[in-house]
């Protein structure tokens, strides 16, 4: 037995309570060293669709699919969670920009509910984390610590009121947009609108930082991600993010954002999103996009020679697999600019259609770990990048979130 599978079986003893934590040291293999990380660090992932595709899947009726199986598609069920040693886990309340209005805050709420009856569903499993204090107890019981993030503004409709009570109901961070622009707020996939934020923009990351939740600048402009910088005051987070620098996307972070972060004390959570993390695996859509519509143009669009001509395409131009050492790429890439004590990690498992070899399933966690510390990291680094660097920013926006009661009641 050896990598994945005996970390698994490590990790599996351990829930069970039948084995007991080897400790770090010249002895120990790289294995027990990997467990022994896991098991007193909480490994945070910042964002999982999984709550979308249990609305996909079963149109809101959890019991027709059972995550206590493993399953045999997608990323994510609870057998996989417990191999992979995942200790802290944002569930994203994703809804599709084509929810507007009055629709995206109904929709915002079935997805929280979905959170909320999967976790009373599995209750030895997971339980509500609204703290950092909550994570460290609640991985400390060997339960999984279940936060929640909302995935766009467009969710809140405008409202300042939704904003405050979804945070009331838990949500720990949200997204200033999504793949569209807000009527505030520029998203890194259209066409700006804004120059970044506008002045109501800026009006919410700061009721944000008022009532304790996280602003998350994943999926937004650089304008954005540097209005947000001079307005923020308390650490942001990029949840599922990776670096411009090394795959030229317009959903990573540009290395001048990457220089101001520390400043406010952000973590970039670094996803396995392939296109993000592989400029061959991220140019291949487009090119093949390209050649499609030069032959629909010469034949005309449903033509059978497009078709044929595709499958000669297809044939001679591989699709480019993105692999777990470009994930370690991009994670090197923000220790190197920002510094170890600003970047985690962002899976996006279950909200991709494509994964990194070697990164399938949340399981695989434990084996970017190995290729970290086969790079030369310290148990300090991979314990700051597994959890410790998030534990630290969800204490800071408490703590600035405190600051903002004790003025209003007079303290």
């Amino acid at each position: 037995m050896s990598g994945t599978n005996t970390i698994a079986a490590l990790l599996a003893c351990a829930f069970l309570g039948g084995c007991a934590v080897a400790p770090n040291g010249a002895g120990a293999d790289q294995n027990s060293r990997v467990h022994h990380l896991l098991q007193t660090t909480p490994l945070i992932d910042g964002h999982n669709d999984l709550p979308w595709r249990l609305r996909e899947a079963n149109a809101l009726d959890l019991i027709k699919l059972d995550i206590r199986q493993r399953l045999p598609d997608g990323h994510t069920d609870i057998p996989r969670l417990r191999q992979g040693g995942v200790g802290a886990q944002f569930w994203s309340v994703y809804v599709p920009t084509s929810a507007t209005g009055d629709e995206a805050v109904r929709e915002t709420m079935e997805q929280i509910d979905v959170v909320y009856r999967m976790i009373e569903k599995y209750p030895d499993v997971f339980e509500l984390a609204r703290t950092a204090a909550d994570v460290e107890r609640i991985h400390a019981a060997g339960k999984i610590a279940s936060l929640i993030g909302i995935e766009g503004g467009h969710c809140i409709n405008g409202s300042l009121a939704v904003l405050r009570m979804f945070r009331r109901l838990g949500a720990n961070y949200m997204t200033l947009t999504h793949s569209h622009n807000t009527p505030w707020a520029d998203s890194a996939t259209d066409v700006p609108e804004h120059g970044g934020l506008t002045a109501f923009g800026e009006k919410v990351v700061r009721e944000m930082n008022d009532i304790g939740m996280i602003v998350d600048l994943s999926h937004v402009t650089p304008e954005t991600m540097r209005d947000a910088l001079r307005v923020a005051t308390a650490p942001v987070i990029f949840s599922h993010s990776s670096c411009r620098a090394l795959t030229n996307h317009p959903r990573n972070v540009p290395d001048d954002v990457l220089r101001e972060l520390p400043k406010n004390g952000g973590v970039v959570m670094v996803t396995f999103v392939p296109q993000f993390v592989s400029s061959t695996a991220g140019d291949y859509g487009p090119r093949r996009l390209q050649q499609e519509q030069a032959l629909e143009a010469k034949f005309g669009k449903n033509d059978a020679r497009v078709e044929d001509a595709m499958r000669s395409w297809d044939r001679e131009n591989k699709k480019p697999v993105a692999t777990l050492s470009d994930v370690a790429d991009h994670i090197e890439h923000v220790r190197e600019i920002c510094g170890i004590d600003h970047v985690g990690l962002g899976s996006d498992f279950d909200g991709i259609s494509s994964v990194p070899k070697g990164l399938e399933d949340v399981s695989h966690f434990p084996d970017l770990i190995e290729e970290l510390l086969r790079r030369g990291w310290t148990d300090a680094d991979i314990k700051k990048l597994l959890g410790g660097n998030l534990l630290r920013v969800l204490r800071a926006v408490e703590a600035r979130a405190a600051r903002t009661n004790t003025a209003v009641s007079g303290g």
